[in-house]
């Protein structure tokens, strides 16, 4: 019944899906772009029309009281973004210890516009030796989709050309707020020497 109506309420939005679903059991998969509460929304109306199986990351503040109940029900997982250390390394551990796990993270940390992605992502795949799947919502197009996978190498410059272009064409609801592809690193070079940047659905 939930499949069928998540099914029914994106056909009548006039949304497409065009997800396969890659056939591996460990993933980090982008969100990207994300700048309205839209974009949850229809992540929610996919996973449930696809029973696609798949954990998301939001500020712990959104975790409390019952409705924290009701997040990591529907796969939520909260983050301090106060805090910069710990949050990869224990999903490095669950990558391990679980059968199968996709993590969904949005980059840009926030539906505002950021002069950078926060690298969390990044560093989340390298250390769990993880390959990064790119999804997206083309309000453009009305498309749901999930892209390539691409096996991340350590050259930033090089691996972030190839997310860079993939999502070109690829239209956010307010593209206004859609900031640059890049990471601080790339322009700040010595920004990158602490730990990575947490990442966050907010």
């Amino acid at each position: 019944m939930i499949q069928k109506l998540c099914a029914w309420l994106l056909h009548l939005a006039g949304w497409t899906l065009a997800i396969e679903q890659p056939q591996i059991r460990h993933y980090v998969l982008i969100g990207f772009p994300h700048t309205s509460n839209w974009d949850f929304i229809l992540a929610m109306l996919a996973k449930g029309a696809l029973r696609f199986k798949f954990h998301w990351v939001a500020k712990h503040t959104l975790f409390k009281g019952p409705m924290g109940v009701v997040m990591r029900a529907m796969g939520g997982i909260p983050v301090d973004r106060r805090k910069s250390s710990g949050f990869t390394e224990q999903l490095c551990e669950r990558f391990a210890q679980e059968e199968e796990l996709v993590v969904v993270i949005t980059p840009e940390g926030t539906r505002s516009r950021t002069p950078h992605w926060k690298s969390g992502f990044y560093h989340l795949a390298r250390q769990a030796k993880v390959p990064v799947a790119l999804g997206y919502a083309d309000f453009k197009h009305k498309r749901l989709g999930i892209g390539p996978l691409i096996e991340l190498t350590g050259d930033i410059t090089a691996d972030m050309d190839r997310i860079r272009a993939f999502y070109a064409d690829k239209t956010a609801l307010y593209p206004e707020l859609a900031g640059p592809i890049r990471l601080r690193v790339e322009y700040e070079p010595k920004a990158d020497a602490g730990a990575p940047e947490p990442t966050s659905s907010s």
